[in-house]
């Protein structure tokens, strides 16, 4: 059923959901697409990580052979060997993008066509909401329409509401004004059920309106996309005719408080290396993150039609976590399925770790189905590894608390100690640490390029405050996951509520009650380093981030705290120095932050002012020139 439906004439699209058991017939050829020399680059990777792999395996054996190896020595190689292989196919990955980007490789192997001229197919730009804050929504819808210029002819906009009634209104008004502002064309409909959340309502539009686009931008309701990059996407697509998708990499924005610009800076300096590692060894197996991408409408229909996984939620039932599932879908109907670097292509992060934790609850759960599909006949083995890499994103944090609890066990059982060696910690370090320092020299080898985040000093003052607060912050977010995990295995789902966007601050209450339990956990966890002494001595750093846990989540929700860091040249991203761009990012772009450096004495007061949850009295001590 829909409501308050003001959309084009019908174009129907068949879009047959098939079952999970069905396969192409035959097997589809690479798409020409594909770089020549990609096996050679996949087999690279995966033999370094296994080689590496295999070293820390022979290193942890040996540090826990002394007097033999019996099941508690196992238990601990057993989990540490996949953990340490794991994190070293991220730090690999990262270390060849850098590669690629110190020699000028920004594009890889698919770049994006100019933005001069039209493309010849016309763009359906989707945008799925959910009680959304209406203002900021149609803010975005009517920055993005006015940035095609003379090229809004090729695109129409779409406003997918999932929104419940009271908020439809609003969404409706706000819809009927801006119809007559906007150069290109603007539709809106409201569906009173909310099938199967945004798979189901992105599935509902193509069904009955995909017919007449041949391509369809897919966006959030945060996401903005410029003129020129849809432009550019769209041409792509034009003179690629076996491309089913293309997913840009978005970039943070917006962010104010501590929290958010921290996210930010983190996504703007390490994520380039990170996606050109990712777009050097997944070529036309790409994946899909579900929003600012461009798919091509009838590939799309024949290939993603979503059938429910068998039996209840949360491990069952409408497939919750789609896009990568959709990307493998993709692939093995014989679409390619790239990455491709655009500039204005943005986001924005949620405002605070609670927020954080909420949405990152939906993900797991949909993540977890993807195990359950790891055996569908036909996906390419790319495909398949991206699903592993989705579900172990939230798998790795119980086994990492797992190694904690082995070696606790180890320790009172045995009394000895299982601290690693001294090589396998650096080595940890190095490969832990390795992406940041990596983008940090890409960052600082251009001039022009440490502008934008605050000049050189800026980019070394943020990375050491980085640092600290991604020590602090791991624990929280490793105990976090392992309690989603529990709480998905105990049979409860997911529920759909808004996400806060925009936040001031959080009480001490609400932190404590997210956080009660980490306090405990860390409080146990304190004792028992202290009691076991020196042979437990290497977990106290983890205890002290699961104590501090609600007042980090405080000291980083505040929007002062960001505006202070940003105006001594920390966490500063390029964007908010350039005018064209903060003009397509709205009101909330913050105003060009006018940065000073900070001395020596004032950024060890600024550093210790945030790790003590101090900031709002430190920021009063301290006066910028």
């Amino acid at each position: 059923m829909t409501m308050n439906s003001d959309m084009p004439p019908l174009a129907k699209l068949e879009m047959p959901v098939r079952a999970w058991s069905e396969a192409p017939e035959t097997p589809v050829p690479k798409p020409s697409t594909s770089p020549l020399d990609i096996g050679w680059r996949r087999a690279i990777l995966i033999g370094m990580t296994l080689l590496v792999g295999l070293l820390g395996g022979m290193e942890i054996v040996r540090s826990v052979s002394d007097g033999g190896i019996d099941w508690r020595e196992w238990l601990v190689i057993a989990l540490f060997v996949p953990l340490f292989t794991w994190i070293s196919f991220g730090s690999l990955s990262a270390l060849i993008g850098f590669l690629q980007l110190m020699q000028g490789n920004r594009s890889c192997d698919f770049p994006l066509r100019d933005a001069t001229g039209k493309p010849e197919g016309r763009t359906a730009v989707l945008m799925p909401v959910y009680n959304e804050d209406v203002e900021a929504v149609f803010g975005r819808i009517r920055r993005m329409g006015a940035s095609l210029g003379n090229r809004a002819d090729q695109f129409d906009f779409f406003i997918l509401s999932d929104s419940g009634p009271e908020n439809g209104a609003l969404e409706y008004r706000a819809f009927l004004k801006l119809r007559s502002e906007m150069v290109p064309r603007l539709y809106y409909r409201r569906r009173a059920v909310n099938h199967e959340r945004k798979p189901g309502n992105v599935a509902d539009w193509v069904r009955k309106h995909g017919a007449a686009y041949p391509y369809m931008l897919v966006l959030d309701a945060d996401s903005v996309v410029s003129g020129d990059t849809m432009v550019r996407l769209a041409k792509t697509m034009d003179s690629n005719r076996q491309v089913g998708l293309i997913q840009t990499i978005p970039t943070v924005v917006n962010g104010r408080t501590l929290f958010a610009r921290w996210q930010q800076f983190a996504g703007r300096l390490y994520g380039p290396i990170a996606s050109a590692g990712l777009m050097w060894w997944s070529g036309s197996e790409a994946s899909f993150w579900g929003h600012n991408a461009i798919l091509r409408t009838a590939a799309f229909a024949e290939s993603c039609g979503l059938a429910p996984l068998s039996g209840k939620e949360p491990f069952g039932g409408a497939i919750l976590s789609h896009d990568m599932v959709e990307a493998g879908l993709l692939r093995r109907n014989g679409w390619a399925v790239h990455m491709a670097e655009a500039d204005e292509s943005f986001e924005e992060y949620p405002p605070t770790l609670v927020d954080h934790a909420k949405r990152d609850r939906r993900w797991c759960q949909g993540n977890l189905q993807h195990v359950r599909l790891f055996n569908t006949p036909g996906l390419h083995w790319v495909n398949r590894l991206q699903l592993l890499m989705g579900a172990s994103a939230y798998l790795t944090s119980p086994l990492w608390l797992f190694l904690l609890i082995a070696a606790i066990v180890h320790h009172y059982t045995t009394g000895a100690g299982v601290a690693p060696s001294p090589w396998l910690l650096g080595a940890t370090l190095i490969i832990l640490f390795a992406p940041k320092i990596l983008a940090a020299i890409w960052g600082l080898a251009r001039r022009d390029r440490a502008e934008g985040f605050g000049g050189r000093s800026g980019i070394v003052a943020s990375v050491m405050l980085d640092i600290p607060l991604s020590i602090l912050t791991a624990p929280l977010m490793m105990l976090t996951t392992t309690m989603m995990i529990l709480d998905i295995l105990r049979g409860r789902k997911s529920g759909w509520a808004p996400q806060r966007r925009d936040v001031d601050g959080i009480a001490l209450s609400e932190a404590l009650q997210h956080y009660r339990w980490h306090l405990g956990v860390g409080a146990v966890m304190a004792l028992l380093s202290i009691a076991g002494g020196g042979a437990l001595g290497w977990m106290m750093p983890v205890a002290i981030g699961l104590v501090v846990s609600p007042l980090v989540a405080v000291s980083t929700s505040r929007t002062a705290t960001g505006t202070w860091l940003a105006e001594g040249g920390v966490f500063l991203i390029p964007e908010e120095a350039m005018e064209s761009r903060r003009k397509l990012l709205g009101e909330r772009a913050a105003a060009p932050v006018v940065a000073q450096p900070l001395t020596g004495k004032e950024y060890i007061a600024m550093v210790t002012g945030v790790l003590r949850g101090g900031v709002t009295a430190a920021a009063q001590r301290l006066r910028y020139r």
